[in-house]
C-alpha cells in the first residue's frame, strides 16, 4: 500500500470511498443492478408466520383485525378480576363496548364475576347451616381463576375461547 494523496478519480468515474477501492479486502463484489430478492416461502396459509410487533391479527369469525389496543381492554376484562372483581370487566364493558372482540370478551368476564359473586352470597348462607358447604364457593373460585388464565391468554393473542356455561353463566348476552 503506497502512502500519499488519495487517488484522483478518473475522467467519468465516480469518486469512490476508500473502503470501496479496488484491491481493499473489504470491498463489496460488484453486481449489476438486480431487484432484491425475496426469500422463497413454502406456499399455503399453514407456512405464514404471525405477525410481530404492532400489527393487528384477524380474529375467528367476522370481527376483522384486532388492534393491539383491543387485545390489551380484553385481556385488562379477565386480569382486572384477580385485583378488583367483577368491577373490572364492568369497566371495560362501559369504556370500550363499541368493539364486538372487547365487547365479546367484557360479557364474558362480567358473566364470570357476577356467577363468582352468587355462588358465594349462596353458599356462604347455606354454610351458616351446614359446614361443608364453605367448600363450594373455595373450589368454584378455583375453577373462575383457571379460566380468567384460560381466556386471558387467548383475548392476549387476539383469539376468543369460550368459557363453560357452568363458570360463566350465561346473563348477559354478547
Amino acid at each position: 500500500m503506497a502512502y500519499g494523496p488519495p487517488p484522483s478519480p478518473g475522467h467519468g468515474q465516480p469518486q469512490q470511498a476508500p473502503w470501496q477501492q479496488p484491491g481493499n479486502l473489504w470491498q463489496q463484489p460488484q453486481q449489476p443492478h438486480q431487484a432484491p430478492q425475496q426469500p422463497q416461502q413454502p406456499p399455503g396459509p399453514a407456512w405464514q408466520q404471525p405477525q410481530q410487533g404492532g400489527g393487528t391479527v384477524q380474529m375467528p369469525g367476522n370481527y376483522g383485525p384486532v388492534s393491539d389496543d383491543e387485545k390489551t381492554w380484553s385481556l385488562m376484562a379477565y386480569v382486572g378480576q384477580f385485583l378488583i372483581g367483577a368491577i373490572a370487566p364492568a369497566i371495560v364493558y362501559v369504556g370500550k363496548a363499541r368493539s364486538p372482540f372487547v365487547r365479546r370478551h367484557a360479557v364474558q368476564g362480567l358473566n364470570m364475576g357476577i356467577a363468582a359473586i352468587a355462588v358465594w352470597f349462596v353458599a356462604g348462607l347455606l354454610s351458616l347451616a351446614v359446614e361443608v358447604l364453605i367448600w363450594v364457593p373455595m373450589l368454584f373460585t378455583a375453577a373462575v381463576m383457571f379460566f380468567l388464565v384460560f381466556a386471558a391468554r387467548a383475548a392476549n393473542r387476539g383469539e376468543f375461547r369460550r368459557v363453560p356455561p357452568a363458570v360463566a353463566w350465561p346473563l348477559l348476552k354478547k
